[in-house]
């Protein structure tokens, strides 16, 4: 017999994401998978936040990125676009530069995410200075936890120093890209990280198939 979710939510404002998502994945996910999904979402985004106040949107957007992952794997395999995770150890700077620059320079052809073993609290404000110099936008970045639905669901895997966490992924196109840190980076050091990340991006896309 399978467990009933718990009742009582651990913020109240979760109910309206909850209403949003079983709308929109209705027919597909039932409330009660939703309601877990997303409460097990915000108690992992507040085990590493700092400030509280937008936990309940991020909590919404984080559960609607692992839908979307479950989605993808109960379809067809190898149907849809291909599927791209980065992960890093805190999802804060190499892997949130590096998913960045895809979905701008890929433009539609592959879905993009990232992760981190060990999210941190906020993304790395030298990133979110650097990429708009290169014309890309970070939108509503944030840290999130690497969870099953998202690396199940990805077609390549591209690890960026997460030393022994990294995930096992038989089956997987697996890549490991030595990018350095930009944690405390001065701008110089953090320009020359997004522009050997884009060199790398370029070789991932032209080993793509076109679509």
């Amino acid at each position: 017999m399978t467990a009933s979710p718990p009742s009582v939510l651990p913020d109240e404002r979760l109910a309206a994401g909850i209403a949003r998502l079983a709308l929109r994945y209705r027919g597909h996910f039932s409330t009660e998978t939703i309601q877990r999904l997303i409460i097990d979402s915000y108690d992992r985004l507040t085990e590493h936040a700092r400030v509280r106040t937008h936990l309940v949107v991020l909590a919404e957007h984080l559960a609607t990125e692992r839908l979307d992952a479950l989605a993808h794997i109960e379809g067809a395999p190898g149907s849809g676009l291909p599927r791209v995770l980065f992960v890093c150890s805190h999802n804060a700077g190499r892997s949130q530069m590096a998913a960045a620059l895809l979905t701008h320079r890929a433009a539609g052809r592959v879905v993009v995410s990232s992760a981190g073993t060990h999210p941190g609290s906020e993304v790395e404000p030298v990133v979110a200075q650097v990429l708009p110099e290169a014309g890309v936008g970070l939108m509503d970045a944030f840290p999130k936890p690497l969870t099953g639905e998202v690396v199940q669901a990805a077609d390549i895997v591209i690890t960026m120093g997460c030393g022994d966490a990294r995930p096992v992924l038989p089956g997987r196109r697996c890549l490991d890209w030595p990018v350095t840190d930009p944690e405390g980076a001065p701008l110089a050091v953090a320009r020359s990280i997004r522009d050997e990340s884009d060199a790398h991006i370029t070789e991932l896309l032209a080993s793509l198939p076109s679509t």
